[in-house]
């Protein structure tokens, strides 16, 4: 068991929400069934992704960012939690720019005067095996359906990604089918999970259901790899507004195919939590 009384922040992106620990000054140790707990929303504070600031590994980094879903499996990536990070680290360094570590990469970005912060989330991967997949196929239409829908397109932006293109976002059961899509047999890592509507050239509706989390609000990765998506069909050109259920994401697939994504940050509240009233999460 760590220290009782533990720190936290708690903040979001686009409603898509965090606690914040930082373990930059000791390691806190926490086990899965600590995390979990944290992350319920009905017995601990409660969160999409619990995010831990660790001592960068790369020395150009300013901050090492470990994420881990709600079910307290480990994350690669997470774009509303790379601006909410960068922006408290910003904080500390009194200046505009920060460059945020994760297991995916390192994540250069930016302070943006309308109080926004812009974030190259690196490269979009689209090969079979970056996804990855179960076998061989064209990423551009991949052989998975359930239900109403069909031949996602797949991309790796820090993390897997299966973009399914759908004539009303509002009609699809994202609680009823996200899940069994998630865990695919055509997915060995299970994946992130995006039914989008193209409203017009430069606007898609996108609502997720995020690997090890659910339906969240928001999924900064998951709105990148709809525009990479969108673009890859034609469907729109490479810089769009991606509007989730927690608002809009300004996302451009880049000339050096990296993909940036520019949205705001928010700090709720800061709070402790007594880790001795954990109990157990079924």
């Amino acid at each position: 068991m760590t220290r009782a009384k533990l720190p936290f922040l708690k903040m979001h992106g686009l409603g898509n929400d965090f606690v914040v620990l930082d373990a930059r000054g000791s390691d806190l140790g926490l086990s899965r069934d600590q995390r979990r707990w944290l992350a319920d929303r009905h017995r601990g504070i409660g969160c999409d992704q619990l995010i831990t600031l660790e001592k960068p590994v790369d020395a150009r980094a300013d901050v090492f960012m470990r994420i881990h879903n709600a079910d307290g499996s480990e994350a690669r990536a997470c774009g509303n939690a790379t601006r909410c990070i960068a922006a408290r680290v910003m904080g500390e360094k009194a200046n505009g720019h920060a460059i945020i570590q994760t297991v995916a990469g390192l994540l250069p970005t930016e302070a943006l005067g309308n109080g926004e912060i812009a974030a190259d989330m690196g490269p979009a991967l689209l090969g079979w095996r970056d996804i990855p997949v179960a076998a061989e196929c064209d990423t551009l239409h991949m052989p998975v359906a359930f239900g109403p829908v069909a031949d996602p397109v797949g991309v790796n932006v820090g993390s897997s990604h299966a973009v399914f293109f759908v004539d009303d976002v509002a009609k699809i059961d994202v609680a009823g089918i996200g899940p069994k899509l998630e865990q695919h047999a055509f997915f060995p890592d299970r994946a992130n999970i995006e039914f989008a509507q193209i409203l017009s050239p430069g606007h898609i509706r996108m609502r997720v259901w995020e690997r090890g989390a659910g339906i969240t609000l928001a999924c900064g990765s998951g709105a990148c790899a709809t525009l990479v998506a969108a673009a890859r069909r034609g469907l729109t050109g490479r810089k769009a507004v991606v509007e989730v259920d927690g608002g809009k994401l300004t996302i451009e697939w880049l000339p050096n195919d990296n993909v940036q994504m520019t949205g705001p940050w928010t700090l709720s509240y800061a709070g402790e939590v007594d880790l001795s009233q954990i109990e157990a999460i079924p």
